[in-house]
């Protein structure tokens, strides 16, 4: 995985927190107002590659926070924030965890393992491969050269949300399919046929280039009996 949850949402956290200060202070009851012009700009104008938000607005919640390029980390990536934690009693509501009603992530993908992501789902969204775990409240999506990482607190906001992203600096549509992704992502466990179809299809043929790389470096890699039968040819050989 590119990152952790928890590093995440500390993230999330931490700027959230330091957004609201500003006008009322963190441990405010009251609600974060909408993301200020100054800073969706900056966001829009973001250099280094298409990032994605669900619109200025999500289900009744407004953006209240984006990354943008100050501060910016290429192994985080970059985020948009939705809401705040008032309703699970969090950083806005008194004590406990939060979780944020949507966070969107843009990060350029590298190769991960998804197994450490635990019970998974990989599937189509938007036309792209896409992997669905912690109980539906968290997807990956793979488009381009980035991966689109979706959190939310509930399986249904995920997928609406999936199902809405858009450019936030590029021009783009909030419905049909995604650009495919360039790369072979590497998914963990079954796939369904329509997914294997398009992995099978990406520009590229990025799939079956990252698997012709596996088989030649693998062959590079002699076992001990391999190396003994070949130390036993030379010899024989005189060689």
């Amino acid at each position: 995985m590119t990152r952790t949850s928890t590093t995440r949402a500390s993230a999330a956290l931490t700027l959230i927190c330091a957004f609201a200060a500003i006008a009322a202070g963190c441990g405010a009851t009251g609600n974060p107002g909408p993301i200020h012009y100054s800073e969706l700009a900056e966001a829009q104008t973001f250099p280094y590659y298409r990032i994605y938000w669900t619109g200025p607005r999500f289900e009744g919640q407004p953006l209240v926070a984006a990354d943008g390029r100050k501060g910016y980390n290429s192994e985080v990536g970059d985020s948009v924030y939705y809401g705040d934690c008032a309703r699970g009693h969090g950083v806005f509501g008194g004590g406990g965890s939060c979780t944020l009603p949507l966070q969107v992530t843009t990060v350029i993908y590298r190769l991960h393992a998804n197994q450490p992501l635990g019970p998974q789902r990989n599937t189509l969204i938007r036309g792209v491969p896409a992997t669905v775990y912690d109980e539906g409240r968290s997807i990956e999506l793979y488009s381009g050269r980035v991966a689109i990482d979706i959190f939310s607190d509930t399986f249904s906001r995920a997928r609406a949300a999936a199902l809405q992203l858009r450019p936030l600096n590029a021009s783009g549509s909030a419905s049909g399919p995604l650009p495919p992704p360039v790369y072979c992502p590497v998914l963990y466990g079954p796939q369904e046929r329509s997914l294997e179809h398009a992995m099978a299809h990406l520009p590229g043929h990025a799939c079956q280039q990252a698997a012709a790389e596996v088989a030649f470096k693998n062959s590079l890699r002699l076992t001990p009996a391999a190396s003994q039968a070949r130390a036993d040819v030379r010899a024989r050989d005189g060689g």
